[in-house]
């Protein structure tokens, strides 16, 4: 498979492909001119397009996690040109694997994506997935399963490739050792902490602070700020709804019986000797004498199934754990894979079994049996999503009759909310920069300096910070940003001049120290006309206590002397303060005095660092060797 991928992006196979798809795409270009253009795409990856409509919802995606991730983002870059293309850049690459995968065959087998989807956190109750809770979230987010499920198997299929391909790197031991030897280096040098110096002159005149602040304006400038009134509204916070009644619980008991039940699972591992789509009667046939030798070696007494699913299966989501598929419920795989796997008894392997796939050499671990849950038992939990669902239904109540309220008057906000009885409140002034608690969240403090807000004077677009939590603004006072008396940080600009005078008269000690080191003077010569000490530290690390970060920075990252010379440098540490350095040996690590186990964590670092380097080395490849159009006015 590797040296297939490799193949594909070199010599005459790609020049004979690209010929081709030159001559597709000269024919098409052709019949641009006769045909009349509607294109919605935002780039073309080979003959796929990226529409706009899938470029919009990764962007929305996109930005929800950097939100989350970091809710002070500057909402203007997540608005930018660089963002928007860095997602692009990211859609374009899913297509290209996308597209390799098909060429090759690639398939993503149904086993493995049942049991991703079972694995996502919020289609799981109690721990469990649950098929009900699984259409309800996938319809709450305008999606089918069956859209769901072609999504999940492109994003499988994206990741397969890259996955092998990354399995196949090797750092050789040589390497391993020579990284080991640099991040255990040790370094001898001796140091002399400057005094800093006085400025030349300790008086600044108004005049010069008046040239400062005048060519520095710009900072020292109150901020542009405004005060909003606002409605914070979320399912927390609507009226609480009436408890249930024993019957309304037994009813919704009941209802949802399906949910309480756990059904019988299995713990099967598979090996899976896949067939193409269309597969034709030779590769059907080649695929059945490859199930039957690797089936007539699982039976064979002593059989190791799991190293035998790492030789020979096609499963690459699962061949590397041995086959495993973990624990499987009654609906989660083919009919004719659940049919033979429920048949089997823990222990036993089964004959192969012909699905879409290809076919499968299925072996059951464990059982376990199906039980229903009693009422008693899932009273409180029940309840507890009655409440929930009260509580949803009407947070959707009220905010869709705000909503609507304010769509019919946007010039007033108190009106809509005093009509529903829900409370209106008053910001504190905030800058653009953001405020505090609610004022800090990005989404609600582009929106209150909108245009929409700020000079239309009109009700904020419904801000929605999670799926059941939404504020809207209505401007309350505008503060505009001006410059701030020349008295009033008269103080701030004479310290700052006098620190800058500082830090010149210190750089220039620095430089001079420097020359008369490199010129030979000795460094506890210097370190005595300036009133100083020399220290010295020996077998120094980049971690080391009670030293200075920016000095061992800058000492780690000098040239190593030759025997018997050392290296002089001059560091900055910041506030007018240098140091006079001089290095004089740099000690490799020792690759023996490293414990087995850090010796094997570091090596799996590197292999990972070896992985990524070799998967992105493979897309630049790819992406050269594919027709990649883009455009940017439809982002």
């Amino acid at each position: 498979m590797l040296t297939l991928l490799r193949d594909k992006l070199s010599g005459w196979f790609a020049k004979i492909l690209f010929g081709l798809l030159i001559i597709v795409f000269s024919f098409f270009g052709i019949e641009g001119y006769f045909v009349a253009s509607h294109a919605t795409w935002v780039a073309r990856v080979g003959d796929h397009d990226v529409g706009g409509q899938e470029f919009q919802d990764a962007l929305n995606r996109a930005r929800q996690q950097q939100l989350q991730h970091n809710p002070q983002i500057d909402p203007k870059f997540l608005d930018g040109n660089v963002f928007k293309q860095d997602v692009l850049e990211g859609l374009i690459q899913r297509q290209m694997l996308i597209n390799l995968g098909g060429e090759l065959g690639v398939m993503v087998p149904d086993s493995l994506l049942r049991r991703e989807i079972a694995q996502i956190p919020q289609f799981q109750v109690d721990g469990k997935f649950d098929p009900a809770t699984y259409t309800a979230v996938l319809a709450a987010n305008g999606l089918t399963p069956e859209r769901f499920q072609e999504m999940e198997r492109g994003d499988l299929s994206v990741q397969l490739l890259p996955q092998a391909l990354g399995d196949s790197s090797i750092v050789p031991q040589s390497e391993i050792d020579g990284y080991l030897r640099l991040i255990g280096q040790t370094r001898d040098f001796s140091y002399v902490d400057l005094p800093v110096p006085q400025a030349a002159s300790g008086t600044v005149s108004e005049a010069e602070i008046g040239a400062y602040y005048k060519a520095h304006a710009q900072q020292y400038m109150s901020p542009e700020q405004v005060s909003v009134q606002y409605v914070d509204l979320g399912v927390d916070n609507v009226p609480a709804p009436p408890a249930p009644s024993a019957e309304e619980l037994r009813a919704l008991y009941a209802k949802n019986q399906a949910r309480f039940v756990v059904p019988s699972q299995y713990e099967v591992s598979h090996i899976l000797i896949a067939l193409p789509k269309n597969a034709t009667p030779a590769q059907k046939a080649a695929a059945l004498a490859q199930a039957q030798k690797v089936d007539a070696l699982a039976h064979a007494p002593g059989a190791n199934f799991a190293a035998l699913a790492r030789q020979y299966s096609d499963d690459l989501g699962s061949k590397n754990l041995g086959g495993s598929l973990g624990w499987l419920g009654l609906g989660d795989t083919d009919p004719a894979f659940q049919a033979a796997m429920i048949a089997l008894k823990p222990g036993q392997v089964s004959a192969p079994v012909l699905t879409s796939d290809g076919y499968h050499i299925i072996e059951l671990q464990a059982e376990r049996a199906g039980v229903t849950k009693p009422f008693a038992e899932v009273k409180d939990a029940l309840t507890v999503d009655y409440l929930k669902q009260a509580r949803s239904k009407e947070y959707s109540h009220i905010a869709g009759k705000l909503i609507d309220a304010i769509d019919s008057n946007p010039g007033s906000l108190e009106d809509a909310a005093k009509a529903l009885n829900v409370p209106v409140q008053v910001s504190p002034l905030f800058a653009r920069s953001g405020g505090t608690g609610l004022f800090a969240h990005p989404k609600v403090v582009q929106a209150a300096f909108s245009g929409q807000v700020l000079k239309d004077n009109n009700t904020s677009d419904p801000i929605n910070l999670s799926p059941e939590h939404l504020v809207l603004l209505h401007l309350a006072r505008h503060v505009p940003a001006q410059p701030l008396p020349l008295a009033a940080v008269a103080a701030r600009i004479k310290v700052t001049i006098l620190a800058q005078r500082v830090a010149a008269a210190a750089s220039k000690q620095a430089d001079a120290l420097l020359a008369k080191l490199k010129a030979g003077i000795a460094l506890d010569a210097l370190a005595k006309s300036v009133g100083a000490s020399v220290q010295t530290v020996n077998a120094a690390t980049p971690g080391t206590p009670n030293l200075d970060p920016a000095l061992l920075t800058a000492v780690f990252k000098l040239a190593a002397p030759a025997p018997g010379k050392s290296v002089p440098s001059a560091v900055d540490l910041g506030q007018g303060r240098y140091a006079l350095v001089q290095l004089s040996t740099v000690h490799p690590g020792d690759v023996s005095k490293l414990p087995p186990g850090q010796r094997e964590y570091i090596a799996s670092q590197l292999r990972q660092m070896q992985s990524g380097a070799s998967v992105q080395a493979f897309l630049d490849a790819l992406r050269r060797s594919t027709k990649i159009e883009t455009a940017p006015n439809r982002m």
